[in-house]
């Protein structure tokens, strides 16, 4: 295709891309930057009422010879009716569990096309992108503007950074090996969509992976990675954060033919000096001044207020803030999470004061035109002045997660997923194993389309926008909440961490099913209020028993779960929650008892104060 034609393609691409791409915060923070040596990565996927479920993909053997299908993704370029691809559910196919063969009213996918199968591949989380693996490969993201932003072609763009990440996870059990693998993918299969931010950790190491169409035949794609310096948080805001390509820099990894293309493409002239990633594919900021770069000086600000960072730059291709900083005091899991829950308080941008924000301090500003100015540097769709500070914790985020690598245990221990439902803001974040078998049905089930008591993400949307009839009021209940489950659930991790450590020793496959038992159990135990309230007053007692009496509780609930289930499987009984509450019980029971055996009951309790006193003051 010759380039005019190419460029008229990729402007009526770019318009219609701008009407579905996501506007995401993500988040790396290094080991070295935390209190105990953990590794983060977290991500606010801003999806206004898309699919928010999350879905366990499990590991699985493949025939030597089979295909792996891609499938486009909606998400990016909006509904595909010649591929089935729809916004909801997000994929529909049977080659990747039961969480994916729920049709929700929409035929399966076509696959856009196919790549070479491997042997094995690993049990990840999966969302919007892909999210966590089993051998603690996290991966976050955020959409950016790009010069050139095509649509999908079978023949010669394959890749949208949905299956690129999902691919990722199925093969890789390093950061650095996900990087590499993602770009031989972009430049084997191509390119599709906007451009796109992905920073990729495990638990020694993380690295920020930045792709974007553009190549003089419109195939393969452009691409850059960054390892993030170890004592560092990095942050990324729908812009993209790498900036000078040093050919010479260790910590720099590009596609073979960047510069190449680069100067083909009439985007960067070597006697203007070094290839500046971001100014050569990109125009700037994404929708409107200061959309990406007041995120990422808050979130900067936040962890680092002591370098005195201001708000106000010349432009939107401005390095003022630097690719990543160095935290004044180390991060909590907590402290972590506290970034995402931000409306700029206590700051002249404060969405919670002012007369926008009403009498009961409500943060959340519904968006019209007039706050979307298009993409800097392209037509600016309204002549509107001014718009709406976009916080981190939006009003339109679907879900939130942090995700944790910890190198002191073995994988399917090591990293947990926190996830959040819904916005951050009145979120509880709750932790799912990698190394689990299943996650909860309430989390890989749920339409935005029809309510659902079923449904974690309707539960939360629900007490979001309960919060709104007076939000100074209500978000004082919902913190209070959010600090008693989230400490009650560190507390936990302790003891889950030593007995799943200690039957890893015997039999990891046990181990495993233990992990899974528990953080199925964890969410609905947390949840209160009628049964599960009295469920709770009876677990305390528990705690204070005996060893013998102990023991016999659980051979009694586990008999009762027994008959429970039987009775479910020939219909005399109808109601499945009191099933999950007694299977909530024999976790719960089982933890204690295992707890004991290893004698660390006084020793969890020790861990989980010492964490409070070094994760902040009263909100941890």
């Amino acid at each position: 295709m010759r380039r005019p034609a190419m460029i008229l393609l990729a402007t009526l691409s770019f318009i219609f891309l701008a009407k579905y791409s996501q506007a995401c915060t993500t988040t790396l923070v290094t080991a070295g930057a935390t209190v105990d040596g953990s590794l983060y990565v977290t991500h606010s996927d801003d999806n206004e009422l898309m699919d928010e479920r999350v879905i366990f993909v499990p590991a699985m053997d493949h025939e030597p010879g089979s295909e792996r299908p891609v499938y486009c993704s909606a998400t990016a370029l909006g509904p595909m009716p010649e591929y089935n691809a729809v916004l909801e559910p997000r994929l529909v196919c049977g080659e990747r569990g039961p969480g994916y063969m729920q049709a929700m009213g929409a035929e399966s996918y076509i696959p856009l096309g196919s790549i070479p199968q491997v042997e094995h591949t690993y049990s990840y989380f999966d969302g919007t992108y892909g999210i966590m693996n089993e051998h603690q490969v996290m991966i976050g993201e955020c959409t950016n503007s790009a010069r050139w932003q095509l649509p999908a072609d079978p023949q010669k763009r394959l890749f949208y950074s949905s299956e690129l990440s999902r691919v990722a996870l199925e093969r890789c059990t390093t950061a650095r090996e996900a990087v590499e693998l993602m770009g031989w993918l972009v430049e084997e299969y191509g390119y599709y969509g906007t451009g796109e931010t992905l920073p990729v950790g495990d638990p020694q190491e993380g690295w920020v992976f930045e792709v974007c169409c553009g190549t003089v035949d419109s195939s393969g794609g452009l691409w850059v990675a960054r390892r993030v310096p170890d004592g560092t948080v990095f942050v990324a805001a729908n812009e993209f954060r790498i900036r000078e390509i040093d050919p010479d820099d260790p910590d720099l990894l590009y596609c073979s033919d960047l510069f190449e293309q680069a100067a083909a493409l009439g985007w960067w002239d070597p006697a203007d000096g070094p290839l500046d990633w971001l100014t050569t594919v990109a125009q700037g900021e994404c929708r409107h001044p200061y959309d990406a770069l007041r995120r990422v000086w808050r979130i900067q600000s936040l962890v680092a207020p002591s370098l005195g960072l201001s708000p106000w730059v010349a432009d939107g291709n401005t390095e003022y803030y630097s690719f990543s900083v160095t935290p004044d005091t180390l991060l909590s899991t907590r402290g972590v999470m506290r970034l995402h829950r931000d409306h700029f308080e206590g700051t002249e941008f404060d969405m919670t004061v002012g007369p926008a924000a009403g009498p009961f301090g409500y943060p959340n500003r519904h968006y019209g035109e007039y706050d979307d100015h298009g993409f800097i540097g392209g037509e600016t769709i309204t002549d509107q002045p001014g718009a709406w500070e976009r916080p981190i914790s939006a009003g339109y985020v679907g879900f939130v997660y942090v995700c944790q690598g910890r190198d002191w245990l073995p994988d399917p221990v090591g990293g947990i997923c926190w996830m959040g439902p819904d916005k951050p803001a009145e979120t509880c974040f709750v932790p799912f194993y990698c190394g689990m078998n299943d996650l909860p049905w309430s989390y890989q089930s749920g339409d935005t389309r029809v309510f659902s008591r079923e449904s974690a993400w309707w539960a939360f949307n629900f007490v979001s926008n309960w919060a709104e009839l007076k939000y100074s009021y209500m978000i004082r209940d919902i913190q209070a909440v959010q600090d008693s489950v989230e400490n009650a659930e560190l507390a936990d991790i302790a003891l889950v961490d030593a007995t799943a450590m200690e039957m890893m020793e015997e039999n990891e496959i046990g181990a495993r099913a233990y992990i899974t038992e528990w953080s199925v159990a964890n969410p609905g135990d947390r949840s209160g209020g009628g049964v599960m309230s009295q469920i709770k007053e009876n677990l305390e007692r528990i705690r204070d028993l005996p060893d013998e009496e102990l023991a016999q509780a659980l051979v009694r609930a586990r008999d009762e779960l027994f008959r429970l289930k039987l009775g479910l499987y020939t219909n005399q009984v109808e109601n499945t929650m009191s099933v999950r509450a007694k299977r909530r019980e024999v976790a719960r029971i089982s933890t204690v008892i295992r707890a004991r055996e290893l004698k660390l009951e006084t020793q969890a309790e020790g861990t989980a104060a010492a964490a409070d006193a070094t994760s902040g003051g009263k909100e941890d």
